[in-house]
């Protein structure tokens, strides 16, 4: 086998692979300690907000496949909110806008992340939402060792942060300044943030299914909902169009919206099943792609040459054409 940077994991008791290696010991440690797949899967992706917050966070996204033991095909977890009710066509012409800016608070959708991880635990996990929480809780309280990337584009974006996202400052420049490579660093408000989020959850019991569901009503429809709903109403701030504009996602609409299990859309091709969400992703594109690819004769071609990479070059930009019509 040759080496290609990405070795292959193999355990007896069983294995855990994320893009971080605080992340992935959380992840283990929850196998160990009885739980599920799904429990660690989630006590990887709280963890990774809170280490790799350059690429992901609590109020994001989190489409997932799961397959368990036995069965044919995998589920599908919709963690990808739906735009707020407010982002009307309308709307966005009356500011002016002929296209959704790249950021800014008018291209938010309703946080899909939080209640899809919840989702999973309800239905695959075992183990309790403390225990699952509680090591990226501890990590956000006592810190963690600053990545370089992250620090990177934390420095990237710091007049940014000063001149337009001042209360983002506070968190990701202590001191003025973006933290240095490998500094220990903390986010305390997010560890407040998941320590009430559990607080509430476990007033409604000591039953774990009950726990889970107040969790999701404390994010969902409780204060973290209040929280957005109350910041989105005054905020106005800088978008990718170059003008200070207000959002539109309110309380309401992360009340309205929940994640849901769905069957995934998939095709076969040369032997493989293969498969991805539905068209609220951008899979499709990928399994278009491999439609048009049927009978091009791929196999045979060199992988690092010309023929090679002009036909699925090819394949890609039609179906993702069609992505964006």
């Amino acid at each position: 086998m040759t080496f290609t940077t990405r070795p292959e994991i193999k355990g007896t008791f069983g294995v855990v692979a994320s893009t971080h290696w605080i992340a992935s010991a959380v992840g283990m440690k929850l196998l160990e300690a009885g739980g599920s797949a799904a429990d660690a899967a989630a006590g990887i992706g709280f963890t990774l907000n809170v280490v790799e917050p350059h690429l992901n966070g609590p109020l994001g996204d989190m489409p997932a496949l799961i397959r368990r033991a036995g069965e044919d095909a995998p589920r599908v977890i919709c963690g990808q909110g739906s735009a707020p009710a407010g982002a009307t066509i309308e709307h966005y012409r009356s500011e002016g806008l002929t296209t959704i800016p790249g950021s800014g608070l008018l291209s938010t959708v309703v946080p899909g992340a939080f209640d899809a991880w919840m989702l999973i635990l309800l239905d695959h996990g075992r183990l309790s939402l403390r225990e699952v929480l509680e090591p990226a809780i501890h990590y956000a309280r006592n810190g963690h060792p600053m990545l370089p990337r992250v620090s990177a584009t934390i420095a990237g974006i710091a007049d940014f942060f000063r001149d337009e996202w001042t209360t983002s400052a506070e968190l990701w420049l202590p001191g003025g300044h973006a933290p240095g490579d490998w500094e220990i660093f903390r986010n305390p408000v997010l560890a407040e943030t998941w320590e009430r989020i559990l607080t509430e959850a476990e007033a409604a019991g000591g039953d774990r299914e009950f726990q889970i569901e107040a969790a999701r009503a404390a994010f969902d429809k409780g204060f973290v909902a209040e929280a957005v709903d109350d910041w989105m109403r005054t905020a106005c701030v800088m978008d990718a169009a170059g003008e200070r504009r207000k959002g539109v996602l309110t309380g309401d609409d992360m009340a309205r919206w929940s994640a849901t299990t769905e069957v995934p859309t998939s095709v076969d091709y040369e032997g493989w099943t293969v498969w991805k969400p539905g068209f609220w992703s951008q899979g499709p594109a990928l399994l278009q792609s491999l439609r048009m690819l049927e009978g091009q004769g791929i196999a045979s071609m060199n992988a690092n040459g010309a023929d090679f990479v002009h036909t699925v070059t090819e394949a890609l930009k039609l179906a993702f054409a069609d992505r964006e019509a």
